[in-house]
């Protein structure tokens, strides 16, 4: 769930602190600290599956660490993904005014496992806006649909209407809102 915070007309988009504690207690105690105790459990080889647990903490413990690392930045409670102004997308290594957008779309990366919301120009260039799994897709569309959309040319509001399905974010929308 998005966290919007409104000050001065700047819609500030940041992630649910109540997800940031179940990504911080899931990565580290469920993952992490599970490895490690398979693999202590597993060297004590007092076990029929001491093999398999030492295997498993092998396999796994670079994994969960790789991924907990890729993720570590989006930790940072309080920590803004993308601020938009009258129009305008800040992200943090770009200004984007929303007649400058061509498409924006949201991909999952096959190489850390984050969504990242990508944001094309009419001139070509691409931003990316990693948001660490903690804003989800349907948060993500919500919020532009919503305080963007009006700003954006006729060919961006036709390509995005084709991509977001507005009966399915309505209904989704009015039922979290009862």
């Amino acid at each position: 769930m998005a966290n919007l915070k409104i000050k001065n007309d700047i819609i500030y988009v940041k992630g649910s602190k109540f997800i940031y504690v179940c990504f911080l207690v899931l990565g580290i105690l469920g993952f992490l600290v599970g490895c490690f105790f398979l693999l202590k459990v597993g060297f004590a080889f007092e076990s029929n599956y001491s093999l398999f647990y030492i295997f498993g903490g092998i396999v796994f413990t670079p994994i969960f660490l790789y991924l907990f690392l890729w993720y570590l930045p989006g930790y940072k409670i309080g920590k803004v993904f993308f601020k938009i102004e009258n129009g305008t997308i800040i992200t943090p290594k770009r200004t984007i005014p929303a007649r400058d957008i061509k498409d924006i779309y949201i991909i999952r990366n096959g190489f850390n496992l984050m969504e990242e919301m990508i944001i094309e120009t009419y001139s070509g260039k691409k931003t990316k806006v990693r948001t660490y799994n903690i804003l989800s897709e349907l948060d993500i569309k919500l919020v532009i649909d919503k305080y963007l959309y009006p700003y954006l040319s006729d060919e961006t509001k036709k390509t995005w209407d084709k991509k977001v399905n507005l009966d399915y974010l309505f209904t989704i929308t009015s039922v979290a809102l009862k």
